[in-house]
């Protein structure tokens, strides 16, 4: 499930730029892998150790390092100051719990957001912080644990499809973005076929379990809107911000993604009155049920009432009781009861309350 809140107290105290991971750990090894590429070439490898990377940091191929797993601080720290990153940006990548944002530091570009994907084995929706470095022809990439969403970037690297090898670094780190953003598509459509299967369970049968499964939706659209929203704010910064490390062609494909992140942030929004007015139609079919009820129980209490006062009357210990004493008067009591009970409900027939 989409987590609300991140256990922060292990870094209490503690001087900013202390690299404290803090999170769940995921995997148990950090894995480091590295491809590298031109317009012509490629070459695609998992190193053993985090220094066989530092060689790609002059090179005039684009080479992308990616670091899955995040607990071991060591790594993050040595490939940080090789590259230069800030200790203050180690600590924001070791934090899981950061809100999407981008910073420009002159010598890269630091950006951090949430990936997210359907675990098919527990049938939930899980999130992890994706942290990218852009330089100046190097992109870097840190997760939580392995498996993401960038098979797709891997392929049209290997296979030359596309323009992405005769791009340079930025337009990888603008692709590795898009993907993230891609997904979210894929995501709300499987939210949506729930929401539809939602509707029709809620017209035909209503039940506590579907309450249930309503709340849980309405807290996970929270969790992802908040994921979501402040894309708009990254991506925007993109757009505008005036670094040498993004190209002039670059800000077309990024106008894209900017667009892409609105249709996804109003599918959330969308998503999100869908679910009220789920609950609200879920409220009005139980209310509706218990009126059914109370409708069917109330016609038998109005059949019921007119034959308890004949049987009450005729139930007094009166001595002086002309009926009593009659022949025929026990079966005639009978027709009368049978009269007034087919009579109601032959009137509450006609005016429709049956």
């Amino acid at each position: 499930m989409l987590k609300l809140f991140h256990r922060t107290s292990g870094k209490a105290g503690l001087p900013p730029g202390s690299l404290v991971h803090v999170g769940e750990q995921k995997i148990e090894h950090t894995k480091v892998s590295v491809v590298d590429y031109n317009e012509t070439e490629h070459e695609e490898f998992e190193v053993k150790t985090v220094e066989e990377c530092f060689s790609f940091k002059d090179t005039p191929t684009v080479t992308w390092i990616n670091i899955d797993g995040l607990h071991d601080t060591d790594v993050i720290k040595h490939i940080g100051n090789h590259f230069g990153i800030h200790s203050l940006v180690q600590e924001d990548i070791l934090h899981t719990g950061q809100r999407p944002k981008l910073e420009n530091l002159d010598d890269y570009i630091f950006a951090t957001l949430k990936m997210i994907y359907f675990d098919e084995e527990s049938e939930e929706v899980n999130a992890e912080q994706v942290s990218l470095i852009l330089g100046p022809n190097f992109v870097i990439s840190f997760q939580e644990c392995e498996g993401d969403t960038f098979d797709s970037v891997r392929n049209r690297i290997r296979n030359g499809r596309g323009r992405i090898r005769r791009m340079g670094a930025d337009y990888l780190f603008y692709a590795l973005i898009d993907s993230i953003v891609d997904n979210y598509f894929s995501i709300l459509e499987g939210y949506g076929e729930r929401l539809e299967l939602l509707e029709e369970e809620l017209t035909d049968n209503p039940t506590r379990e579907t309450l249930h499964v309503i709340h849980a939706l309405k807290k996970e659209m929270i969790l992802l809107r908040r994921s979501v929203w402040p894309l708009r704010e990254v991506i925007s910064g993109m757009e505008r911000e005036e670094s040498p490390l993004i190209s002039e062609p670059i800000h077309v494909f990024i106008r894209d993604l900017y667009d892409h992140t609105i249709q996804v942030i109003d599918s959330v929004d969308t998503m999100k009155e869908i679910l009220s007015g789920l609950q609200d139609l879920y409220l009005s079919s139980v209310s509706n049920k218990m009126n059914e009820v109370m409708k069917v129980l109330t016609i038998f209490a109005s059949i019921f009432i007119p034959l308890t006062f004949v049987a009450g009357i005729y139930g007094m210990n009166f001595e002086y009781m002309p009926e009593l004493k009659l022949r025929w008067a026990y079966p005639a009591l009978w027709i009368v009861m049978i009269s007034l009970g087919v009579g109601l409900l032959a009137y509450f027939k006609r005016k429709k309350w049956l």
